[in-house]
């Protein structure tokens, strides 16, 4: 319900972040099970891509978000699920596998935290364990550090990755790894092109 609601209020929170999409905005609307991934400048992320995506997206969310009632409620109806921070979340990981099952698209910022700097944190392994795990496409979201200024949001889509061209005869983690910087790779060459356009 609560989802619905949000969905009617889209045109709201397009005059209130004023976004801008750049780059390949068909990626948006992959078909079947997906990986949204982005870089983290603020709590309204989720929100922004929200407006911006034609699919529901189904976030994970720090656990402590969920500890009153009210916060479960309200993130529970946005489709979110919480996760154990600086830990394996092998709950949060079947969780987020599932969704992507069913053919649904899944939200993730690989930092796990918040980075305000014009640049990007390591990212965890967990996003490459997801994506290698369900074989579903990852799509690079880069959002400008001034998202949040009068000039409003600006965002850069990247072209969809697939983990299994990321495959090599070594163990899983050398895989995960080798992933993870791949699209680490990919998040910054979108974060050089918003800077040439947005400064």
């Amino acid at each position: 319900m609560l989802y619905l609601l949000f969905y009617l209020f889209k045109p709201v929170l397009w005059l209130v972040f004023r976004p801008r999409v750049y780059g390949n905005k068909k990626a948006l609307s992959t078909k079947g099970g997906v990986i949204f991934i982005c870089n983290h400048i603020s709590m309204a992320d989720p929100v922004v891509l929200g407006a911006i995506s034609p699919r529901i997206i189904h976030f994970m969310a720090k656990k402590e978000l969920f500890d009153s009632k009210i916060g479960k409620l309200f993130f529970k109806a946005f489709y979110a699920f919480p996760v154990s921070r600086g830990n394996v979340d092998l709950k949060s990981i079947k969780s987020a596998i599932k969704v992507l099952e069913d053919g649904k698209a899944f939200g993730i910022f690989p930092e796990g935290r918040r980075m305000v700097a014009d640049r990007m944190d390591e990212f965890e392994l967990g996003t490459s364990l997801i994506a290698m795990r369900s074989g579903v496409p990852v799509v690079p979201i880069y959002m400008h550090n001034r998202s949040y200024g009068w000039g409003g949001a600006r965002i850069m889509v990247g072209d969809p990755i697939y983990s299994d061209d990321s495959s090599i005869k070594g163990s899983r983690k050398e895989n995960e790894q080798i992933f993870t910087q791949r699209i680490m790779n990919a998040m910054n060459r979108l974060r050089r092109e918003l800077v040439k356009i947005c400064g």
